[in-house]
């Protein structure tokens, strides 16, 4: 009953719009985006609630060359959303219990030095939840750097492709990184959360444990099938590397800059999914529904609590998401504070972003879900930026 009066005032009636409307005022924002510089296409994805406006738009240049835009995009963090929900599914079948510290499910000092702050160490004070909502204080392995060095992501870039494995994450974060502050008294209302990888490669790792199964397989078994997902995948390496194009046959090239990223054992050692903004939004209606899970309301769990990221102190804190957004379990809500929005309140999404420019959002005021990327490693704010002029402009339309 609760979740049932809660979904009611989450989905009030919407407003309605109209799809030539919506398509108008996206084709416009779309090609102001693809105008920079630094953009060379955008993707966007759009749905409705009741499936009466279903669309794809892209504009720009696949790549170099003047090519069709393929369909599959890399979503980069976006994954987080699978990531969650599976540890939530998991907890749905008492596989997991997100308020047991995680080393009871590793072998016996197997993540020992991960948290140490100040000398005190903190690791089996480290719970699923703890990862999930980001409040750990770990260190993110990819952006923060070590003291007097460059970070992980920094070093990616500057040399050759290259794997790396999750234990090479684990001695990075052991050995070069200082945690921020200690895991959260999460039964206290408002805590301290700061955005971290980390977290989520831990619940990665977490989740090939107690499933004794790649996490691909787990995927498919926990999401892709179930929702009906096809075109939603990891990438993978080939042979076939030397042409300058990606792996994968279908998929967009990722830029850096005005250079393709080609690094492609880098992209599958991020654990990262590609996907397509018809998947994309199949899932994300799927998991607001409640759909995907075993019980509707566990997607409330996800939605219950919500915690503000701090304004940045650091520089890694300006490629990671911070104020004003706010995150829950897996997911995060955004809504630009009124004294940003001087012209009238522009209305809350939820979902999740890539550092990649790709975002997965849902606005109930609307009751529209959309999906999109600009495939450009140095445009993580850029959904920050794109989303609150489209859902203003529909608002004075």
């Amino acid at each position: 009953m609760r979740y049932i009066q809660y979904m009611k005032n989450y989905q009030s009636v919407p407003r309605l719009i109209s799809e030539k409307t919506l398509s108008q005022t996206a084709r416009t924002l779309l090609q102001q985006l693809t105008s920079r510089r630094d953009i060379h296409h955008a993707i966007l994805g759009m749905e409705t609630g009741d499936g009466t406006i279903k669309k794809t738009l892209a504009i720009g240049k696949a790549s170099t060359e003047s090519a069709p835009i393929p369909e599959a995009y890399f979503i980069a963090s976006v994954t987080k959303l699978f990531i969650a929900t599976t540890v939530l599914k998991l907890s749905e079948e008492k596989l997991i219990d997100l308020n047991i510290p995680i080393v009871e499910y590793f072998p016996s000092g197997y993540l020992q030095g991960l948290h140490v702050l100040k000398g005190k160490e903190y690791t089996a004070q480290l719970t699923s939840k703890h990862l999930l909502s980001h409040s750990s204080g770990l260190p993110d392995w990819l952006e923060d750097r070590p003291k007097g060095g460059k970070s992980f992501l920094e070093t990616l870039l500057e040399e050759e492709d290259q794997s790396f494995s999750f234990d090479d994450l684990l001695t990075h974060v052991r050995t070069r990184l200082v945690p921020l502050f200690p895991p959260q008294p999460l039964e206290q209302g408002k805590v301290r959360i700061r955005y971290s990888d980390t977290n989520y490669q831990l619940l990665i790792a977490l989740i090939e444990r107690i499933q004794k199964r790649s996490l691909d397989i787990v995927f498919e078994e926990k999401i892709f099938r179930p929702i009906g997902l096809k075109k939603t995948f990891f990438p993978r390496v080939t042979k076939n590397v030397e042409n300058g194009r990606n792996d994968e046959i279908g998929t967009t090239i990722l830029w850096a800059g005005n250079e393709p990223f080609l690094k492609n054992h880098v992209l599958a050692a991020t654990r990262d999914l590609y996907s397509t903004p018809m998947d994309q939004l199949a899932f994300m209606k799927a998991l607001v529904k409640g759909a995907v899970f075993h019980r509707p309301d566990t997607f409330y769990r996800m939605t219950e609590h919500w915690n503000r990221f701090s304004f940045p102190t650091r520089a890694a804190d300006l490629r990671l998401p911070g104020y004003p957004i706010q995150y829950g379990l897996g997911i995060m809500r955004f809504e630009l504070p009124r004294w940003l929005t001087p012209f009238g309140k522009i209305p809350p999404v939820i979902g999740h972003t890539g550092s990649t420019g790709s975002w997965l959002f849902y606005c109930p005021v609307y009751d529209l879900y959309l999906a999109g990327t600009v495939d450009q490693i140095t445009a993580g704010a850029v959904p920050y930026k794109f989303i609150p002029k489209l859902l203003h402009a529909l608002n004075q339309g």
